[in-house]
């Protein structure tokens, strides 16, 4: 994360130069400047792409199949012409027309693919050649070649607040952090069928179900069908980009008759396997009499107001009816939503006849500082219309608020390994020990893999994880080897003379660090196993609860509390941990303490008015 917040003000720093020495407005240099962007990271993933189509094609004996544009497609990659690769276009002599050669590029590949014909940018011999070369430059960066994330779609977000902090505004766009997304995608499992995401923004709910598939040995664009809605046709256009920079296709829409409010566009009702969503939270001035036309409510109308509209929190149930209302009746739903809306007492009636349904699947709470741009928390909600019987009458609720990583003092994420973690208790909730089991397998293959950055008793205990006990003794003895490692390092850098201790004590940190790292990765392990030991779901306190229709419904129907889909209603605080301090003795200490640090200041004080008065001042 903090890697791609680097690239993206390098970036910016290019895109910035365009806007100062250019004479286009911002609606007109923002597209040519992400549609290089968008060049940039399909040249990335078309080379790696290339590379494993290599690799295999030299295990073939004889007569090798030529490369076809559906061999990069399997990859998660576009083909790309040559004309349009980056490398190409970078090298370009000086006296060289770039303007029309990117143009050229762009429609070299909307060629190949018809998805983006209209889409990309080909305004760039109104840039200069001077100016392009430039910017072509700066964006040659090697960590566009990154894999792990929906880096376009970060690059977007974050340009748009810099080019139209306003329209970002106005409209609700705000990118979906990967974490959230992936989180989404682990609960509904896309493999096969038909997905929607009526409010498609970039297309990162595509992107990272493509992903997942691929994980699962699919190929998405074989078996999924891709389906969005996007009312800003600037989004639009990057959704297109961006599905078709990972070698995906898709049916999206956008313009007034994308506006899910008023238009079911693809007419879809009760026919998706899988709905994807992180809509506008609280949207207001919603025309109450168009949307109640517009229909796609089976859990109800909601309450017209005196400007006949919608309520903000009726707004809200209107996306929940929707994901609930394409769904046909064995598909699955994954969303994001404002926190206010699992208790929102005008909308109880809508969440009774989820729950009467047995259509709420898993709740999860998620804490503040998660969204790129917004503090705001959220809950994820997940519907599943095919529930197994053993769990078709209750719910999981998941707190993970205390649970998560900070990347900065404004910005939480979920890493890979607590994303399993928290997926791992849905799992044992729905009665899949197996793959807690898998999970269980991975952990110990790490600690393995650990065991060459330490020796002695901490490489030995990471070489010889066996059972759930061993996670917690190898990450102790890892802990005691970092405090060996940090002395030893202070150690050898005062032992050398002043000039060569900087340089020496940073690559000693950075030794430090990565011991750091891998002591996390074994934590989320112990995490795990002290809750759930070798796969028994159990409620813990603060974190999860498996709640029946019954403790929903509450203790009577004129209860406000009743029918409340607000994770920390069920799952309670988690136990207050003993220190070991006895609280009176501490207060007496900290007293003492205070009273003689007043003394002193008191002394200080004095002190320095005596040597005023001294001076004559």
């Amino acid at each position: 994360m903090a890697d791609i917040k680097k690239i993206e003000d390098e970036l910016w720093e290019a895109a910035d130069e365009l806007r100062a020495n250019s004479k286009l407005t911002s609606q007109q240099y923002c597209m040519p400047v992400l549609g290089l962007i968008f060049l940039r990271y399909a040249w990335g993933r078309f080379k790696r792409a290339d590379a494993q189509i290599d690799a295999e094609r030299a295990l073939i004996e004889g007569r090798k199949p030529p490369k076809e544009p559906q061999d990069y497609t399997a990859k998660g990659a576009m083909f790309i012409p040559e004309e349009a690769r980056y490398d190409y276009l970078s090298n370009l002599p000086a006296q060289a027309d770039i303007g029309r050669a990117v143009n050229a590029a762009m429609d070299a590949i909307a060629r190949l693919n018809p998805s983006l014909a209209g889409v990309l940018p080909n305004t760039y011999t109104e840039l200069g050649n001077e100016l392009l070369a430039s910017v072509i430059r700066i964006f040659n960066n090697p960590a566009l070649d990154e894999e792990g994330d929906d880096i376009i779609g970060r690059i977007y977000e974050y340009f748009l607040g810099k080019f139209a902090p306003a329209v970002a505004s106005d409209d609700g766009v705000f990118f979906t952090p990967k974490s959230l997304v992936r989180m989404i995608m682990n609960v509904i499992e896309p493999v096969r069928g038909t997905m929607l995401d009526p409010a498609c923004g970039s297309g990162g709910m595509f992107v990272s179900a493509s992903d997942y598939v691929r994980e699962q040995g699919g190929n998405p664009a074989q078996s999924m069908m891709f389906y969005g809605q996007e009312k800003v046709d600037y989004n639009a256009k990057l959704c297109l980009m961006n599905m078709a920079v990972h070698g995906m296709q898709g049916n999206i829409k956008s313009g007034d008759e994308a506006n899910s409010f008023y238009h079911d566009a693809h007419a879809l009702e009760s026919t998706c396997d899988y709905v994807a969503a992180n809509p506008p939270f609280n949207v207001d001035k919603v025309r109450w009499s168009a949307a109640v036309d517009a229909g796609r409510l089976p859990l109800g109308a909601p309450k017209e107001n005196k400007k006949h509209e919608v309520s903000t929190s009726g707004a809200n149930y209107l996306w929940i009816n929707y994901f609930y209302s394409y769904l046909n009746d064995h598909g699955r739903a994954g969303f994001v939503m404002a926190s206010s809306a699992t208790d929102s007492n005008a909308e109880r009636a809508q969440r009774r006849a989820l729950v009467e349904a047995s259509a709420v699947d898993v709740m999860l709470y998620v804490g503040n500082n998660f969204f790129y741009t917004k503090s705001l928390p959220c809950t994820l909600w997940f519907f599943d219309k095919d529930k197994p019987q053993a769990i078709r009458d209750k719910v999981l609720f998941i707190d993970a608020q205390r649970y998560h990583t900070a990347v900065s003092t404004t910005l939480n994420e979920w890493t890979p390994w607590q994303l399993k973690n928290l997926t791992a208790i849905v799992w044992l909730y729905r009665g899949e020990q197996e793959k807690y089991r898998e999970l269980l397998g991975a952990y110990k293959a790490r600690c393995a893999e650990l065991a060459v950055l330490f020796a002695g008793e901490a490489a030995k205990k990471l070489s010889n994880v066996r059972s759930v006990k061993d996670f917690a003794a190898a990450r102790a003895a890892m802990l005691a080897a970092i405090e060996v490692q940090k002395a030893n390092a202070k150690a050898e850098v005062e032992a050398l003379p002043k000039r060569q201790q900087k340089k020496h004590r940073e690559e000693l940190a950075a030794v430090t660090a990565q011991l750091e790292a891998a002591a996390t990765e074994v934590g989320e392990a112990v995490w795990l196993v002290e809750k759930f030991g070798e796969g028994e779901y159990a409620d813990v306190p603060g974190l999860c609860k498996v709640a029946s229709k019954k403790d929903i419904q509450g203790d009577a129907p004129a209860d406000k509390s009743s029918w409340s889909l607000t994770p920390g209603a069920y799952v309670g605080v988690p136990p207050v941990e003993d220190d070991g301090v006895d609280f009176h003795e501490r207060m007496g200490e900290i007293q003492e303490e205070l009273a003689r640090l007043q003394t002193e200041s008191n002394e200080l004080m004095a002190t320095i008015t005596r040597n005023f008065q001294e001076l004559g001042l």
